[in-house]
């Protein structure tokens, strides 16, 4: 059982509080994911389960045990780093043999463990090469290898994809999904990609200013973004946002902006009269065209089109906002064409104004 907790964690530097009262448990065999903009405390987070960083208050437990004072060594975990941190003057089997030596291993079970480590990760024709002799990719598999020999309870990876090409990205993000559905091994995962934290996760943790914005797997944080920060981050294109007052109209309420005016039931939406809300849809959810009726629809001149491949994403202005929608490629219109799209109430969201919460019903 390898199952994390943290309880009440706390880090400062100086008079500076970058964790701030940080409480999670991970499962065993979980894969979660630190996801956030650069500056939240994920990777510091990362470094204090790991031992390499002091804990300035709180408890960090791993397998039921507090390892605040534990040596990195001794916590049964595996890191890999952003940085390969590979010895360059060393073959590729000696650098993945390296901690097992260090650690006094019999030499014949380190071939055998070496053997069976290089036959999972496709290592077998490199283990007489030098790092320099291998790609981008190769080396971080190297990486990935010598944390998998020590058998580690966890493994900790941060940021490890961030220096390869989005292809090599996209491989790389493949072997350790199925790396991680090989070896069950309970694992904390960082990144500021919403595409890795997505593909790889179980669940999400996503930070904001050394604080849990959110916590779901990726289908709850993307179909219910618990904040305006949580619907902004996530999302490829990004969410459309344009402010609204909601005012009483029988059974529903009426959402009136610049430009706009949408009407939503009272029973999916926590609302009161002359609230001030951002109302939040994705290009994805707008459809061309609609009905004849002038709610729930955004409409204006398209002055850009991006052509994706099969989609193209173009944007035109409401009331002074930026909005764009995703239209299929082939049906994509010329910049300069007036448009009008229109959204089911199902793919709206809706916040407060002042706190940035979700007013969606649970």
């Amino acid at each position: 059982m390898a199952n994390i907790v943290c309880a009440k964690v706390d880090k400062a530097y100086g008079a500076v509080n970058v964790i701030r009262d940080f409480n999670l448990e991970i499962a065993d065999h979980e894969f979660v994911v630190f996801l956030g903009p650069s500056g939240c405390g994920k990777s510091t987070l990362l470094r204090m389960i790991a031992g390499l960083e002091d804990i300035s208050g709180g408890e960090v437990s791993i397998a039921g045990r507090v390892v605040n004072d534990l040596e990195p060594r001794d916590r049964g975990v595996a890191m890999v780093f952003q940085n390969y941190a590979l010895y360059p003057h060393m073959t590729i089997y000696d650098n993945i043999a390296f901690g097992l030596k260090r650690m006094k291993v019999d030499k014949a079970e380190i071939d055998s463990r070496i053997q069976a480590v290089a036959g999972t990760l496709g290592l077998e024709p490199y283990l007489s090469r030098k790092p320099t002799e291998l790609s981008g990719g190769q080396q971080q598999r190297v990486a990935i290898a010598r944390a998998m020999i020590k058998t580690p309870r966890v493994f900790l990876f941060d940021e490890p994809l961030s220096n390869l090409d989005a292809k090599l990205r996209n491989h790389m993000r493949v072997e350790i999904a199925r790396l991680h559905q090989a070896l069950k091994t309970t694992t904390v995962y960082v990144t500021h990609d919403q595409l890795e934290a997505m593909t790889l996760a179980d669940r999400i943790v996503l930070m904001k200013g050394g604080a849990i914005e959110q916590v779901g797997t990726p289908a709850e944080i993307y179909e219910r973004p618990r904040t305006l920060f949580v619907a902004g981050f996530i999302g490829t294109p990004n969410m459309n946002f344009v402010d609204v007052t909601a005012h009483a109209d029988g059974e529903n309420w009426r959402l009136d902006g610049d430009g706009v005016r949408f009407v939503v039931s009272r029973g999916r939406f926590d609302l009161t009269e002359r609230q001030a809300v951002t109302l939040g849809v994705r290009p994805s959810a707008l459809v061309a065209g609609g009905g004849v009726s002038d709610a729930n629809r955004l409409a204006g001149v398209i002055d850009l089109v991006e052509f994706h491949g099969d989609d193209a994403l173009v944007s035109f202005r409401v009331g002074g906002k930026e909005v764009s929608a995703l239209v299929p490629a082939v049906m994509r219109p010329k910049a300069g064409t007036p448009v009008a799209f229109s959204a089911k109430e199902e793919a709206l969201h809706l916040f407060d104004r002042a706190s940035g919460m979700s007013l969606l019903r649970a």
